[in-house]
Formats: C-alpha cells, sequence, structure tokens
C-alpha cells in the first residue's frame, strides 16, 4: 500500500488529547489519526450508500411482501417489553 503525506495543522488542544487517546490505545499518533481517518471516511461511504439504497426503495412492495408474512403469532419469548 503506498502511503502519502499530508501536512495538518490542527489545535493545540485536539493534538494533546489526540496524543492522549493514542497512547491509551497503545499506538502511535499517526496510526490514531489514521484510523480515525478511516472511520470517517467508512461512515460517509456508508450513508452514501444507505441514501441510493432508500432512493430505490418501493415502500409498496415492501407493504406487500409484509403483508404475505405468515401471520403466525409470536413464539414465548419473542414478546416485545412495553417498557423497552
Amino acid at each position: 500500500m503506498a502511503a502519502g503525506n499530508y501536512p495538518l495543522r490542527i489545535p493545540n488542544s485536539l493534538l494533546q488529547e489526540a496524543r492522549r487517546a493514542a497512547a491509551e490505545d497503545g499506538v502511535s499518533l499517526n496510526q490514531f489519526i489514521g484510523t480515525a481517518l478511516a472511520e470517517k471516511v467508512s461512515a460517509l461511504r456508508t450513508q452514501a450508500v444507505l441514501e441510493e439504497r432508500a432512493r430505490r426503495a418501493d415502500r409498496a412492495a415492501f407493504d406487500a411482501v409484509m403483508a404475505r408474512a405468515g401471520g403466525t403469532p409470536p413464539r414465548a419469548g419473542d414478546e416485545v417489553d412495553a417498557e423497552g
């Protein structure tokens, strides 16, 4: 995997918190920032995929599938707790 460099300017307070978090995780600051960036990029891509799938959703088709469900009552232990 090729690596690139990017000069990063962040407030000192955030840098100190990132250093502290990296140390608590037992990783280098570079690895911590790289992982945090990867998590954010992944979340944004996932959101885009889910939004695209939602745009293609067909509510009528969903309702038709749900209407043909077996109609079997829940088994013991499958009940929904009214409080939670």
